[in-house]
C-alpha cells in the first residue's frame, strides 16, 4: 500500500490567479475511474490526476482535508532550494522528432486523421533530491498568471508509489461554479521573441495564421460538441484571442455555458471533453491511436488534475508543461508537444516543443532544451 505524505505537505495543489486549492493527507484513494465518479456524485470529495488515456490506471483520491485560499498557492513550511540539473536522453531525439512528424504530415494528406498531437520528451538528472513543493513554488512565482499543479501519483499503483507530477500549465481543461460551465483550450502556438518589436510581430503573425487558426477550430468545434448537449446554451468566441505565457503565445478561446442539469460533477465535464483535440486530435480516437503507436502510453502527460468538491463544483487543468519526478526525485521527464496538421512544417513543430520545455528548464536555471 502506497504511503500517504504527511499532511502537513499537500499531496495536491492547483494554482490560478484568483485562488488556490490544496488537498491533505489521504483517506481514500478510488480504485477505478466508476468508483471515483460514483463517490462524487454522491457527494464525496476527490482530487488527483486523470491519465491522458482513462482507460489507464488513474491517481485520484478523497483527502482528509481540502482547503482554499484566495490568489496564487503560497507555501506554509521551508522549502529546500532546487538542485541544478542536466538533460540526459531525449527522447526520441530531435531528428527522429522531425521524421515522425514528416512521416506523419504525409499520414493526414492520406485522410487518416485531420491533427494529430505528436510528443517528445527529456529525462532531467538532478545533483540531489528535487522536492516537489520547491518546484511547484519557483513555477507558480515566476508565472505571471500564478499557474500551477502538483499532484502524488501513488494513487494509481505501485508503478507510481512516490512519484509527483508537477508543472505550470495555462490551459483549463473544465471549470464549474453552480450550473456554469467554462473552459479555455489553447492550440496554435509560437514562440516569444525578447525583443519587442519581434515579439509583437510573431503575435501577429500567428493570429494571421490560416494553419493554426485551422487548428484551434478542431478544438473548439470538438469542445463545443461534447458540451452543448448538456448546456441549455454555450457561447463560443467567433475567432480566438492571443495569450501568451513567458516563453509562448498561444490561440485561444474563453468557452461558457449554461448547464440542463445541475447535478452534473466538475469530474464528469471533465470527463465529457477529454482528452481535447489540444492534446490528442481529430477524430479523437485515430488520433490517440496513432499516438499509441508512434509514441507508446504517455502515462500521465496531457491528462487531466484538478479537484471536485462536495457539491459537485471544481476545476481540472490540462496537465501540460510539467514533469513526471521519479519517487526518489532525482530524475524527472518532461514531456511537450504540438499540433501536427498537413501543413506542419517539421522543422518548426520540432521547435515548438522546445520552446514549450523552457517552462521546466527555466524553473531550474536551465538555458534552453
Amino acid at each position: 500500500m502506497p504511503q500517504a505524505l504527511p499532511v502537513d505537505r499537500p499531496s495536491f495543489v492547483l494554482s490560478r490567479a484568483g485562488y488556490s486549492i490544496e488537498g491533505r493527507g489521504v483517506e481514500c484513494r478510488y480504485r477505478s475511474l466508476p468508483d471515483a465518479v460514483a463517490a462524487v456524485r454522491a457527494g464525496e470529495v476527490a482530487v488527483g490526476a486523470l491519465p491522458f488515456d482513462v482507460t489507464g490506471p488513474i491517481a485520484l483520491w478523497r483527502p482528509v482535508e481540502l482547503r482554499g485560499s484566495d490568489g496564487p498557492w503560497q507555501p506554509d513550511l521551508s522549502l529546500p532550494p532546487l538542485p541544478q540539473v542536466r538533460i540526459g536522453d531525449r527522447i526520441p531525439a530531435g531528428a527522429v522528432h522531425v521524421e515522425r512528424v514528416r512521416a506523419l504530415v504525409s499520414s493526414l494528406r492520406r485522410g487518416d486523421a485531420q491533427k494529430v498531437v505528436l510528443a517528445r520528451s527529456l529525462r532531467l538528472d538532478a545533483d540531489s533530491t528535487i522536492d516537489h513543493l520547491s518546484l511547484l513554488e519557483k513555477l507558480v512565482r515566476t508565472d505571471p498568471l500564478g499557474n500551477g499543479y502538483a499532484a502524488d501519483l501513488s494513487a494509481a499503483g505501485p508503478d507510481y508509489d512516490g512519484k509527483f507530477l508537477v508543472g505550470s500549465s495555462p490551459e483549463l481543461l473544465i471549470r464549474k461554479r453552480g450550473t456554469t460551465v467554462s473552459c479555455h483550450p489553447f492550440a496554435g502556438t509560437a514562440a516569444r521573441s525578447d525583443d519587442p518589436a519581434e515579439d509583437a510581430a510573431i503575435a501577429d503573425r500567428l493570429a494571421a495564421s490560416a494553419k493554426d487558426q485551422a487548428e484551434h477550430r478542431f478544438v473548439v468545434d470538438e469542445i463545443r460538441s461534447a458540451l452543448g448537449p448538456m448546456c441549455n446554451r454555450i457561447d463560443v468566441p467567433d475567432i480566438p484571442q492571443l495569450s501568451s505565457t513567458p516563453q509562448l503565445w498561444h490561440l485561444s478561446s474563453p468557452i461558457t455555458g449554461e448547464l440542463r442539469d445541475p447535478a452534473i460533477t466538475a469530474l464528469d465535464l471533465a470527463l465529457a471533453v477529454h482528452p481535447t483535440p489540444a492534446v490528442a486530435g481529430v477524430p479523437r480516437r485515430a488520433a490517440m491511436d496513432a499516438i499509441a503507436r508512434i509514441e507508446g502510453p504517455r502515462g500521465f502527460y496531457a491528462g487531466a488534475v484538478g479537484w471536485t468538491d462536495q457539491s459537485g463544483d471544481g476545476e481540472w487543468m490540462v496537465a501540460i508543461r510539467g514533469i513526471e519526478l521519479a519517487a526518489d526525485g532525482r530524475t524527472g521527464l518532461a514531456t511537450a508537444g504540438g499540433g501536427i496538421v498537413e501543413a506542419s512544417d517539421p522543422d518548426a513543430e520540432l521547435a515548438e516543443t522546445t520552446a514549450k520545455f523552457g517552462t521546466i528548464l527555466a524553473a531550474f536555471g536551465y538555458p534552453s532544451a
